[in-house]
């Protein structure tokens, strides 16, 4: 029987979804950090972006001419992934590795616990700080979204997050939370710029 040597896959001979991820994975390894942040903008504003098909459906507008999309909000949204969600999540998740490491028995709710009481209160005032200052919006107008959606907002926040970050925080490796996060977040940054309005 004759049995046939299997060849590697060359690069160029690769589809384009397996060389995308090479060149993802090279990225991530080089440099993790903007790696990490360049993707947090994109999914950001595509979660903006979303938030506003959603609502131009929701409207029934879907049927009239095609909506303006607001290019100045996405805009806001992919800055804050840039800066804020992509570095913060970073650091956060490298911490969380030497702070509760696996060797420790109660790591597993040591680590939820730390996400949800803490980072996740803190994340989610953050998100609407920057956001208002990215709006160009006052002191007043800030108090007042906190008022009115924020306690809503975390509430929604515990109840969508917390199955995905169990998974992602206890059994995703660490390179990959941040892009396992900003797949969840997607559609999270959809509700949130629907519930800031």
């Amino acid at each position: 029987m004759m049995t046939v040597a299997s060849a590697p896959v060359s690069v160029r001979d690769a589809s384009v979804h397996v060389r995308l991820l090479q060149q993802y994975l090279f990225l991530l390894r080089k440099y993790p950090v903007l790696t990490k942040s360049v993707t947090s903008g994109i999914l950001s504003a595509l979660g903006n972006l979303l938030s506003q098909v959603l609502e131009e459906r929701k409207k029934g507008k879907h049927e009239a001419p095609a909506a303006k999309t607001d290019v100045a909000g996405a805009a806001r949204y992919a800055i804050y992934g840039l800066f804020i969600t992509g570095p913060v999540s970073h650091v956060f998740y490298q911490l969380m590795e030497t702070w509760m490491p696996t060797t420790d028995p109660y790591c597993i709710i040591k680590r939820l616990l730390l996400d949800r009481l803490f980072f996740a209160p803190g994340f989610l005032l953050l998100f609407y700080f920057v956001m208002n200052i990215l709006e160009a919006k006052g002191w007043e107008d800030f108090e007042m979204k906190m008022r009115r959606s924020y306690w809503t907002a975390l509430k929604m926040n515990w109840k969508v997050w917390t199955p995905f970050q169990f998974v992602n925080i206890n059994f995703v490796p660490v390179q990959f939370r941040v892009l396992f996060a900003n797949m969840v977040a997607l559609f999270w940054y959809a509700y949130l710029a629907s519930v800031r309005k």
